[in-house]
């Protein structure tokens, strides 16, 4: 299966789906943090221009889209950004409406749900391996919700608690990996 994890720098669902046999590609902005395929660049032209480089059909797309103008924990600052989460919602749209059979949007609880629809599955860390708390909405098209894996007694809120700092928000938007795991297992 061919599948892409579009907005994902990180590499860990990409190397969860690989790990499985899959042709698995991410796509970001930034360069991948561990080696494998991955584009460098927007997402957008890979599912919809056929000229464009690396262009594939594609069979699943998990996208990661940047929380940033969405997510609700932002929300005393949405009277101040409201031309960048326009941009940000139509950026979920265009995902959302890709020409591919399978999609899975992931995002914490945001406006997507009140501005698009309403998430299909929330999921939790301690329900995939991880002691940790961390509300994780899941827009799915034609897949079914992740079934928990090994629930766990931790209910930490590590990435809530993460120190200030330039590189906050990478920690913040790393898939943990019995999470990708998961997807790999149940969606592959």
């Amino acid at each position: 299966m061919r599948v892409l994890i579009a907005c994902e720098f990180s590499g860990i669902v990409r190397d969860a789906f690989a790990a499985r046999g899959h042709d698995a590609w991410s796509c970001d902005l930034l360069p991948s943090e561990r080696p494998g395929q991955h584009v460098t660049g927007d997402c957008i032209p890979l599912f919809t221009s056929s000229n464009y480089y690396g262009y594939r059909r594609w069979d699943l797309m998990i996208c990661h889209p940047p929380c940033t103008h969405l997510s609700v924990s932002g929300a005393r600052w949405f009277k101040d950004k409201q031309v960048d989460q326009q941009q940000a919602l139509e950026f979920v749209r265009r995902l959302l409406d890709a020409p591919i059979p399978m999609i899975a949007l992931e995002n914490p609880i945001s406006v997507i749900s009140s501005r698009i629809r309403k998430p299909d599955q929330i999921i939790q860390p301690w329900q995939f391996g991880h002691g940790e708390v961390k509300a994780t909405c899941l827009w799915l098209k034609n897949l079914p919700k992740l079934v928990p894996t090994e629930i766990v007694e931790g209910r930490e809120a590590r990435v809530h608690k993460a120190s200030p700092g330039p590189e906050r928000w990478k920690e913040r938007s790393r898939t943990l990996p019995g999470i990708a795991k998961a997807m790999a297992e149940q969606w592959g």
